[in-house]
This record gives structure tokens, sequence and C-alpha cells, in this order.
């Protein structure tokens, strides 16, 4: 067969371009790696508890175009993004607002916090900020710094908060409401039975296969007018969509570009109704090896008699590891733009998604490059 498409990735920025190339007419496959579709935001059931096998996935967006888009293919339920923070027997809650400040300093009014915060940061008198430390420290002074920044970002990145570079944390929110709602879009919510469902529902009709590679399923054959794809069973492909790594694609040709990696310990606890009582409670101790606790339970208001909790293990990426988190900083950005330089190129492939365009995306902005590429395509 002779196929328009061969999209490589059934994430979201994958599922989202099938979808569309097909109710446009046009042929496409879709494979992917790993044993199962969705990417990151694979969600299996467990004691009849939709697990985030991935990490915790909120959608949320504000705008309305995108909210529509995706209740087309599932319903959303109405949870809102509470995580708490633990630090040493203290739970404060995120993101940092007035409840936080009120744990933490008895204070009561937003003038009362501003002024503690603005005490704390004229003490330090960092001009010029060296590094993450002073930066962060800069801007929310030593108390929620120590307490809620130092350990958890130490954990994420692997190294300590001085030798990271001061422009990772470019801000840190501060907001003066009893407001613990963690993001500020109009549109919030996890799909009802979870993502998987979702992303089913987008590849509808479509030829999909999983656990299958992009090198052991094509081989890319030079001729006189151009590239030509072409897959173990003869099919061709007049174009590829690659939401795998770019350095990968390019066989690492430059160098390797840096990601931070996961590592996902779940634990099934039949016994237990409801262990931490929050789907999220992040743990900020640099002593405690796991970033967070998920309970998946909660996500979706869940009264089974037993639940499902994950600890999240940030870890140093090596070849041949799951990438998560992209290290932009300016070594991998630099490396980045030079392997643009090769993919301008390669006129048969579109890059996308968090790994093919090497950027941390929400869910929603997935999305928007998705539809804009198939725009630009059309």
């Amino acid at each position: 067969m002779q196929y328009d498409y061969l999209i490589v990735g059934a994430g979201l920025f994958g599922a989202v371009f099938a979808h569309e190339m097909k109710r446009q007419g046009r042929m496409v496959q879709v494979i992917d790696r790993r044993g199962h579709i969705a990417g990151n935001i694979y969600t299996e059931p467990v004691m009849d508890i939709q697990v985030h096998r991935y990490g915790a996935h909120i959608f949320h967006t504000s705008e309305k175009r995108i909210w529509d888009y995706v209740n087309q293919f599932t319903e959303f339920n109405h949870y809102i993004n509470s995580p708490v923070a633990y630090y040493k027997g203290e739970l404060y809650n995120l993101p940092f607002n007035m409840n936080t400040f009120n744990r933490m300093w008895g204070v009561v009014t937003p003038m009362q916090a501003r002024e503690k915060i603005a005490e704390q940061i004229g003490r330090l008198q960092i001009m010029e900020p060296k590094n993450l430390e002073e930066q962060a420290l800069s801007l929310v002074g030593a108390d929620v710094y120590e307490k809620l920044v130092k350990g958890y970002t130490e954990k994420q990145w692997g190294r300590d908060c001085k030798e990271l570079p001061a422009f990772i944390i470019k801000r840190l929110p501060l907001r003066f409401t009893y407001d613990n709602n963690y993001f500020n879009d109009r549109y919030q919510g996890i799909p009802i039975g979870g993502y998987t469902i979702m992303v089913e529902n987008m590849l509808q009709g479509i030829d999909v296969r999983t656990g299958i590679s992009y090198r052991d399923f094509v081989t890319e054959q030079e001729t006189d007018g151009g590239v030509t794809v072409i897959d173990k069973e003869g099919n061709t492909y007049r174009k590829v969509v690659y939401t795998g790594m770019m350095d990968e694609y390019f066989d690492y040709c430059l160098g390797h570009l840096e990601y931070r990696s996961l590592r996902f310990e779940t634990e099934e606890l039949p016994e237990c109704d409801n262990y931490q009582g929050n789907a999220v409670v992040n743990y900020t101790e640099r002593e405690v090896p796991y970033t967070r606790i998920i309970e998946h339970k909660h996500f979706e208001f869940g009264t089974q008699p037993g639940t499902v909790i994950t600890r999240e293990y940030p870890a140093q990426w090596q070849e041949g590891d799951e990438p998560y988190y992209p290290v932009n900083n300016e070594r991998n950005d630099a490396l980045f733009a030079q392997y643009c330089e090769l993919a301008a190129a390669r006129r048969h492939v579109i890059f996308g998604g968090r790994l093919g365009q090497y950027r941390y995306y929400d869910m929603d902005k997935v999305i928007t490059a998705a539809l804009d590429a198939v725009e630009a395509e059309l």
C-alpha cells in the first residue's frame, strides 16, 4: 500500500495528527515502540483504579478551542490539581499561597506575607544571582526556598542548586490569596476512565501497531526524487511524522542531547482505602529519595476499598532509558539547533512532540502544536 504518513509514536502529538489527517481522507499508519498507545499519558486499570503509569497528568488549558477538541473524544471530570508538600513532618499547600504562608509564619493577611518575604529577600542582598540557589532566594526568601524549593529541585536535577544555572528558575509564582488550585487555567480535569480511552477514540479506524521501533520497521532509500520510505511489507510512505528523540533519529551523529529520566515504583494496597488523602504529595527533603507519591484513585474521586500509590524517583538519563524532561540549557539548546539544521534537509520528515522538538510541553500545547502541523501540511 501507499500511505501518506507513517506516524512514529502513538502519544498525544501522533494521535492528534493521525486523527486529523484521517479526517481529511489521508492514508495513515501509526507505530509505537512501546507495547501500548497513549505515550506518557497512558493509564490502565489496576484494582478498578485508573493508574497513571508515567506520572500524574492533569489536563488544563485556557483555550476553549482545545478544551472543546479533547471533549470530542471523552468526558472530563472536575478534578482540580491541589498538591501538598511534605517537609520533615510539616505539610504545606502548593502553589505558594496564603495557606502556605500562614502555615509557615502564622501570617493571616497578604500584606503580612509580602512584608515577611520582602524582609528575607532584603537581608540577603543578592543583586545579580550567579546560580539557581541565589536566583530562588532572591525571589522567595530563605524559608520558602529551604523548605519547599531546594531539596525538591536538587533531586529533580541530580545536583546541588549552587551548581545549576540561575536561568532555570526565571520566576517562582507567589499567590497572595487562599487558593490551592495549582493552575490558573479556566478549564481543568481528567478523562473519566483514563487517558487511554481518549487516545483510543482519536485513533479509531486507523492502523496502529505497537511494540515496533522505527529503525526496525522501515528503511529510507535515497532516490533521484528524494527519499523513499518503505517498510518490511513493501508499503511506502510519502512522509514520516517522527515524535521520538531527534538526536536518536540522526544516530547521535552530533552528540547526545541531555534528558532527565524517572523511575516509578507502584504499590497496590488492597487493605487501605486512603493512603495519603490527596492525589499528589511532594516530598521536598533532599534526604527522601523520591520527589512525590501519587495516589491514583483521588484523580477520579474513587471510593474503591483499596488503593494504588506510585513513588516517583528522578534519575540521570542514559541511552536506552526513557527520556522525560529535556535539559534546556545553553549547551543542549545549541546542539538541538544544529540537529534542526540537519532536520531541515530531511523534507520527508516532520519532527513533533516533546522529544521531536526537545521542549517541555503541557498537554494542551502538544495538541496545539499537532493541529498547527496538520494545518501547515494541508
